[in-house]
């Protein structure tokens, strides 16, 4: 099997996608799915933003898979312009529905709140009111033009599970010798 480099295009334009529960459903590409947002950070909350960051660090080492029904690749997290700015990138799985739903979900369940909430324009009633956090998001989100990936459309799954299998035939190997 070779795994072939793929580049993809994204429309600016996005009357012709298909239509979710949300809007637009952007397609799925060689990085799979994913979504930049770019908002203000409301005035002073850029070391909770920052505090946060270091909970949700400490929470994951605790368990590691509390964030695992998102389908994440990566996320980053990034305050700029004098920390007056936050962007926000993440490379998951699931289309943009699923995403924001499985995320609404999994705050609510484990009871804590989201980074989002330091942000102007962030919905106090994101819990209950999922076309809020959505609408937030959509009016926030700075699409792609162009996707990348290395190994296209792998999903996150798919590489563990290479992964596992690589050990399994290194540690196999090294027992044979």
């Amino acid at each position: 099997m070779e795994i072939k480099p793929q580049a993809v295009v994204l429309p600016k334009e996005t009357d012709h996608l298909e239509q979710g529960k949300y809007g637009p459903v952007f397609p799925r590409t060689p990085a799979c799915y994913g979504f930049s947002i770019v908002a203000r950070v409301k005035p002073g909350h850029a070391d909770a933003i920052r505090e946060y960051g270091y909970s949700l660090a400490r929470a994951l080492e605790q368990d590691p898979y509390l964030l695992a029904p998102l389908k994440l690749h990566y996320l980053r997290w990034v305050l700029f312009d004098d920390d007056t700015r936050f962007m926000y990138q993440g490379i998951f799985d699931t289309d943009f529905d699923k995403y924001t739903e499985d995320a609404i979900a999994l705050f609510s369940k484990a009871g804590v709140s989201t980074a989002f909430e330091h942000l102007e324009g962030f919905p106090e009633d994101w819990r209950t009111n999922p076309e809020a956090f959505v609408r937030f998001v959509r009016e926030h989100h700075c699409p792609s033009f162009i996707e990348y990936g290395e190994y296209p459309y792998v999903t996150a799954d798919e590489i563990k599970k290479a992964l596992r299998i690589k050990s399994a035939l290194s540690e196999m190997l090294d027992q044979m010798q």
